[in-house]
């Protein structure tokens, strides 16, 4: 049907739908009372399941208000201040405006012919963020779909410049607290179950460098060959910084591919005060970074950077329909050429519109805001005695624990962990507040990951004690004293 192809006869249809439903998203931003409704899978899936897709509703105001039952009233809002699970960022408003600006024209970033000035607004985003990290002047990178798949593209050109001849002798080391994608790249290139060597942490969960300094003699001893160390800048769990000057010392001296994995901790390129947290950066071949994260950009916005630019020739193929070899020659800019995608959304768009409008300290300092709030919380969680927590933050995570009071009395550990689990499950079917949960020692915590500058500390003294009133009452309900 014509009439519903954006063009230049449908360009008040345009305008007028896209108004709609800008404003039936307002409305709920404006009225949600919690972060969730609380809905079940149960409950919602037979709502969704009835949709009859072959049969068209006709217009943009009937769909949306589906949509209303569908999606909007059930969705979790990241914008609430007591949403505080996941890596997952309110928006800032610049970053919308190029979202509707990017989709609406719909260009493709994998060759210039379909992107003109969209390549060159996202090299320039390039060289600015190496800029930032300190990469030096041959850096480059590109931009991709999020942090599993920059660790991906990072490890596959580690791969590639060790130039082994059996891969099987390849080692990755990485810390116990880093992504899982680590592991999931490793198989994906074809490594061995055995590629990934697990480094401990400290207290302070940051990887022991001197038992990497072990692994990396014990690798070399065996005749293996150290493919790639992975730092972490900002675990998913505790937001803690590996030492980078010092792993990328022993990078250097054992001869492997340094790769940080910067997708949280990123935020701090533009921090006006917590920058120095990520001193020894600058001495990685590739950096990931998440501006989805903690530049409050909307998903997906996120890149691979690299030292050298030359090395992402390793994900270069060339095709007559779309990048033919004479494009090189010819000097276009023809980003495929960087990219393990071809078909690729133009969401440079976004962090290009938030720099021009808030710049970087505007970012920055939203981001410092998280991180002071974070401090707040470890003071209410260390002088609470209904609560454990876990290490002081580094960034904005803090991972804790109820604890029954008086502590121990007929109560195993067990039972404390299945307190805790419930207390998040029932939290979160209350739609009061959302909260993550981990593991640590195979014991069960849970995790504030704040990424809202909007939330107080009264916000984290609020869901505490609702935390402490699920605990309690599932104790008090099921405890069985021997």
């Amino acid at each position: 049907m014509r009439s519903h192809l954006l063009n230049d006869t449908t360009a008040d249809v345009y305008r007028r739908s896209a108004t709609e439903g800008v404003e039936r998203v307002a409305r709920r931003l404006a009225t949600t009372r919690g972060p969730f409704s609380g809905v079940t899978p149960a409950e919602l899936a037979p709502v969704v399941d009835a949709v009859d897709l072959d049969r068209p509703l006709g217009n943009v105001r009937a769909a949306l208000d589906e949509l209303e039952d569908v999606y909007l009233r059930d969705a979790v809002y990241f914008h609430h201040p007591r949403y505080l699970a996941h890596l997952n960022c309110p928006v800032v408003i610049p970053a919308l405006v190029g979202e509707a600006i990017l989709s609406a024209v719909n260009s493709s970033l994998d060759t210039w012919d379909q992107s003109a000035g969209g390549t060159l607004i996202e090299r320039r985003l390039i060289d600015w963020t190496t800029a930032r990290i300190g990469l030096g002047p041959l850096a480059d990178g590109v931009f991709t779909s999020g942090g599993s798949q920059s660790n991906l593209q990072a490890l596959l050109l580690a791969r590639e410049e060790a130039s082994p001849v059996d891969t099987s002798q390849l080692r990755i080391f990485a810390s116990e607290c880093g992504h899982f994608s680590v592991q999931k790249s490793a198989k994906l290139l074809g490594l061995g179950p055995d590629a990934v060597v697990t480094i401990p942490v400290d207290d302070e969960r940051r990887m022991q460098s001197v038992v990497l300094a072990a692994e990396l003699a014990a690798c070399r001893a065996e005749g293996l060959i150290p493919m790639a160390v992975v730092a972490t800048a900002g675990t998913t769990d505790f937001g803690s910084i590996d030492p980078l000057p010092e792993i990328a010392a022993l990078a250097a001296e054992y001869g492997a591919w340094m790769h940080v994995d910067a997708a949280y901790g990123c935020g701090l390129l533009a921090s006006p005060t917590r920058r120095h947290l990520l001193d020894g950066i600058e001495q990685a071949d590739s950096v990931t970074v998440d501006y989805h994260k903690s530049f409050f950009q909307p998903v997906s916005s996120s890149a691979v950077l690299v030292r050298d630019g030359a090395t992402l020739r390793h994900a270069t193929y060339h095709a007559d329909y779309l990048n033919p070899r004479r494009a090189v020659a010819e000097r276009i800019p023809n980003q495929v050429d960087k990219s393990l995608q071809t078909t690729r959304r133009f969401d440079a768009l976004k962090l290009w519109m938030t720099l021009r409008v808030m710049g970087a300290d505007g970012i920055g300092g939203l981001f410092d805001e998280v991180c002071a709030l974070a401090r707040e919380g470890y003071a209410l969680l260390a002088a609470d005695s209904r609560y454990e927590v876990v290490t002081a933050p580094s960034l904005s995570t803090l991972v804790y624990r109820y604890v029954p009071e008086p502590s121990g009395a007929g109560v195993s550990p067990e039972d404390v962990d299945r307190a805790n689990l419930h207390a998040r499950k029932a939290l979160f079917a209350s739609g009061e507040a959302v909260v993550a949960g981990t593991k640590v020692d195979g014991r069960q915590y849970l995790k504030f990951t704040l990424l809202n500058p909007e939330t107080t500390a009264a916000d984290i003294a609020a869901v505490l004690d609702l935390i402490a009133g699920h605990a309690e009452q599932y104790l008090g309900e099921n405890l069985v004293h021997a």
